[in-house]
């Protein structure tokens, strides 16, 4: 469904990104479960071919999380770590990244054990303050890659100024926004150029379903991003869209909960005198 920009957050989670079914009317985006596609004959193409290549409930989901983080284009994957791999691939052996020091494991995993092994350099710093972004820039630093708040230690970064930054050199700027989603943080309004999501975890919400998903405003990145997400395969099957997309209308009531009950847990220890 095309979408008002002043619609509430809460009705895009519901209805952004999601068309009724041209067949039946039906309001939920149908498990289109299908390989390939019908033509109506040469050179009339209607839009679908071969499912690597698109699919109509991925194509919902993608819209979906677009309209979310207040952008123009979304890829889905078939988990997290294959959307970072997507961006990555876009890295030339010699260029360089940066990196914060503290990131969930299987991400430092792809940049230590198999893109450093492909000649992409990296360095790590604490991300937490945007001076140590701008002494770890190089004139061959591609891509500056964030968590915040980081998986495990929950740093913090700022976006906005790490971004400047980065456009300064050149140099794109990832954010993984997994852990706050769009509820709370929405990067590329701090001039993030990509946000990452592992759709399995709070996306996606109910631990049935794993994905990933990247988002932009650039019509150039979405390019070639749409050109590796094809080439490469990593996509999710339409079930998995189907569950994410169910995920996704319960997000804000979900994350609110988070929220409330963290602030219970954190108020108690930190009046607790076994905590210091």
């Amino acid at each position: 469904m095309s979408h008002d920009e002043n619609w509430h957050f809460e009705t895009l989670t519901v209805h952004a990104g999601v068309e009724p079914d041209p067949a039946t009317g039906a309001v939920m985006t149908p498990i289109y479960q299908t390989s390939t596609y019908a033509q109506t004959g040469i050179n009339e193409h209607k839009g679908y071919d071969y499912s690597r290549t698109a699919n109509p409930t991925r194509t919902a989901l993608q819209n979906s999380v677009a309209a979310l983080e207040r952008a123009k284009h979304a890829l889905a994957y078939s988990s997290g770590l294959a959307a970072i791999d997507n961006i990555l691939r876009q890295i030339r052996p010699g260029e360089h990244v940066i990196s914060g020091d503290d990131m969930y494991g299987g991400t430092f995993r792809m940049f230590d054990k198999v893109m450093r092994r492909r000649g992409t350099q990296f360095s790590y710093v604490d991300p937490t303050d945007a001076a140590n972004i701008a002494s770890a820039l190089r004139p061959e630093t591609r891509l500056c890659w964030l968590e915040t708040p980081t998986n495990p230690m929950l740093k913090i970064s700022d976006i906005q100024t790490i971004a400047a930054l980065c456009h300064n050199n050149g140099t794109l700027l990832a954010v993984d926004n997994t852990f706050m989603t769009p509820v709370f943080q929405r990067p590329l309004e701090l001039g993030a150029d990509l946000v990452v999501h592992s759709t399995t975890k709070y996306i996606g919400g109910h631990s049935d379903v794993v994905g990933g998903v990247v988002v932009t405003r650039d019509a150039g990145l979405a390019e070639q991003l749409a050109f590796l997400q094809n080439s490469c395969g990593a996509v999710p099957g339409p079930q998995d869209c189907y569950y994410t997309l169910r995920g996704l209308k319960t997000l804000p009531l979900r994350m609110r909960q988070h929220a409330e009950s963290a602030g219970v847990v954190a108020r108690f220890l930190e009046a607790h005198d076994k905590v210091e």
